[in-house]
């Protein structure tokens, strides 16, 4: 049988016969030391675990958690509307439900016990920028190698709630588990790897992502080498060896008694970046030295990152023993989520129709998250991208304190260099930068672009159809989460208000 009939067929054996069964009432009363109530014979089966009654889908177990402001008991009826076949409650209700004294230490019970049953390795991924992608092409990897048998937390679900969620969340059968871990704040993600408890701990990169809260990039290494804390006996730390903070972070590894592998661009790296040219279609085809070893593969999601990123991924498949063959496929076909580097065509008004009639512009979605490491990786991508006008939409950083006007300065020189024709800022936090911009026309760097400067979204929705968009243009919308630039996306995508 060949490889690839090998990955595409995913027979079921004996064993698998009940797939859709998560937890039954025993085993989740017995993990959250809680009651079964109103469930016929005491008995239930759950195929999803959930916190938002919002996503609740049939068959879910519910957890009403409390918050600050908001009492999940508040929406226990709601959910059983929608079909949750259980509740965990710290009070009684109608309906099936399991009663606990407090509904999140039950949760993080849940998740202790789905990571106490897990009978294949776990993996972590922190850093300050591309941990979530990151997380997305391990999953890829190991999904694919294990037909289908991988787990991994979704979208963000990387702190207090998210972390024991998503290992709630994790099947009994998975072969693999990969986990992401954020913080704002020291302390937070040694939290997290301990209950992870990974056997390779993965670190993207450190950035200015939260200096407000911690002072410092050092602050910042030591707060992300937390995660080595909660490392197995024997495990592996993956980290990234041009890193200013490499030697900080190995320090903090071997501390743990990890075993180290790093990767990146440096002749000393274990898993060394060899070679890297554009691939047909976008991307970059890549060539790595493993040690004993030189693997090629194509990565599709494109920019300089996304290699290095690619570097990450394969050192941790290898060390969980995984295919590096899938691996590479899985990387070959992963584009850029939404948020995070997605890249669709969108209709626009300007400009002559193609030989179809049709008036295409190329909008780049990193609407999800930003930081001055990531701005500058992704405007030095917008530079390399061919397209008649090169337009950056540019929402604020957020968290930066008081280094933030200078980091928001800064991003004049990657602006200019990467020939951008139009630079839209949004935000009070861009005024520093708009003013940068402003200085002068022209500089020693390059040509200063036209810009514009709007304290909010909508308005910048509409500055930007003044501008008017035309067919070949690329357009960049980049910005920390808060500052909401994904409507701007949708309102393009969907020619929307």
């Amino acid at each position: 049988m060949v490889a690839v009939a090998r990955i595409l067929d995913w027979p079921l054996d004996a064993a698998e016969d009940n797939l859709h069964v998560l937890w039954d009432a025993g085993a989740i009363a017995r993990a959250v030391k809680g009651e079964v109530h109103g469930a016929p014979g005491g008995e239930f089966t759950v195929s999803g675990v959930e916190i938002d009654s919002r996503d609740v889908q049939p068959g879910d177990l519910f957890f009403a958690l409390k918050g600050e402001t908001m009492d999940g008991h508040r929406f226990v009826e709601m959910a059983f509307a929608k079909g949750a076949a259980a509740v965990v409650v710290d009070r009684p209700v109608d309906g099936p439900h399991i009663l606990v004294a407090d509904t999140m230490e039950a949760l993080e019970r849940l998740g202790a016990a789905a990571r106490a049953r897990a009978r294949g390795p776990v993996i972590g991924v922190t850093g300050s920028v591309g941990k979530t992608g990151v997380k997305e092409m391990i999953f890829a990897a190991l999904d694919r190698s294990s037909r289908g048998d991988a787990h991994r937390s979704v979208k963000s679900y990387n702190n207090h709630v998210g972390v024991p969620l998503s290992l709630a969340r994790m099947p009994g059968r998975s072969r693999f588990g990969v986990f992401e871990m954020g913080m704002n704040h020291a302390g937070e993600i040694a939290a997290l790897t301990r209950q992870v408890r990974p056997h390779v701990a993965v670190i993207t990169t450190i950035a200015p992502a939260h200096i407000e809260m911690l002072g410092s990039e050092e602050a910042i290494a030591d707060a992300k080498a937390e995660i080595f804390q909660g490392l197995e006996e024997g495990g592996t730390a993956v980290i990234p060896i041009d890193s200013p903070h490499y030697a900080r972070l190995r320090e903090g590894a071997l501390a743990c008694g990890a075993t180290v592998v790093s990767f990146g661009k440096a002749a000393d790296a274990d898993v060394r970046l060899l070679d890297t040219v554009p691939a047909i279609g976008g991307g970059s085809l890549v060539t790595v030295d493993m040690g004993d070893r030189r693997v090629c593969y194509t990565v599709a999601a494109p920019g300089e990152h996304q290699v290095i990123n690619s570097l990450a991924v394969m050192a941790a498949v290898r060390a969980v023993k995984g295919d590096l063959g899938a691996a590479g496929v899985a990387l070959a076909e992963m584009g850029g989520m939404p948020g995070r580097g997605a890249r669709v065509e969108i209709d626009v008004e300007g400009g002559e129709p193609d030989a179809q009639g049709q008036r295409k512009a190329l909008l780049i979605d990193e609407s999800y998250n930003a930081n001055p490491a990531s701005m500058r990786a992704t405007l030095a991508q917008l530079g390399r991208t061919p397209a008649r006008r090169r337009i950056a939409v540019l929402g604020a950083m957020k968290e930066l304190g008081s280094h933030g006007p200078d980091y928001h300065a800064a991003l004049a020189e990657p602006i200019r260099d990467a020939g951008v024709d139009y630079a839209l800022l949004v935000g009070e936090e861009m005024a520093a930068l708009a003013a940068e911009l402003g200085k002068s026309g022209a500089s020693d760097l390059g040509k200063t672009a036209p810009f514009a400067h709007c304290p909010s979204v909508r308005e910048a929705v509409e500055t930007l159809r003044a501008f008017g968009l035309q067919r070949d243009d690329a357009i960049l919308v980049k910005g920390s989460n808060s500052v909401g630039l994904s409507a701007l996306v949708t309102a393009l995508s969907k020619q929307e208000g």
